[in-house]
């Protein structure tokens, strides 16, 4: 599927783009230090997680259909990602305990991680990511979407830092709004989208 307004297409992380999502995240030192994009599924990430152990298992959840992620395409070259699912499927989130304090209800979806190859940063592809993830939530009948992107707005400068939830314009911008906070730059932010 090609993004809207950009020279991005997208393709969902299956067995048939699993040697691109590698490609991607060996150029880029595992992402974090070999994380794989598994923090947020039920594994986690413990502190004696290794990058092998983090490959294995996203290996795995591709093998068993346990995974929902979109891949960006600029060409034939992956250069980023936004990974969604149910709440079963990205139980971890970034402070759980002052999440759970408020909840009234899960959402049906969630928008874990988004990822930008170094090179392609500021190009659009997060954008390009969330647009898909949106798309393939819609075409799975919609629902209420959750995120938890960064606050920039009033914050000091964050120099070197990587936002690997996003930051809160980019959500603002596909009409999700804040529900609550969670920490002290960090909201929940939510969307009710209609199936097709």
């Amino acid at each position: 599927m090609t993004a809207p307004g950009t020279r991005y297409t997208t393709r969902e992380l299956t067995d048939g783009t699993w040697t691109d999502f590698v490609a991607l995240v060996e150029a880029n030192n595992g992402v974090w230090g070999g994380c794989w994009c598994i923090g947020f599924h039920p594994e986690g990430l413990p502190s004696d997680a290794t990058a092998e152990r983090n490959r294995d298992l996203k290996r795995r959840h591709v093998d068993d259909a346990t995974v929902h992620q979109v891949l960006v395409y600029d060409a034939e070259r992956c250069v980023g990602w936004c990974q969604y699912g149910s709440p079963a499927e990205l139980p971890n989130i970034k402070n759980a305990a002052s999440y759970a304090k408020e909840l009234v209800e899960l959402p049906d979806w969630r928008i874990g991680c988004i990822f930008t190859d170094r090179a392609h940063r500021g190009q659009g592809v997060a954008r390009a990511a969330l647009q898909g993830a949106l798309d393939a939530i819609r075409a799975r009948g919609g629902g209420v979407v959750e995120a938890y992107p960064e606050q920039l707005e009033d914050r000091p400068p964050q120099r070197g830092a990587y936002l690997h939830t996003g930051p809160e314009s980019l959500f603002t911008d596909f009409g999700f709004v804040r529900d609550r906070r969670i920490a002290k730059w960090r909201w929940v932010m939510r969307l009710q989208l209609g199936g097709t």
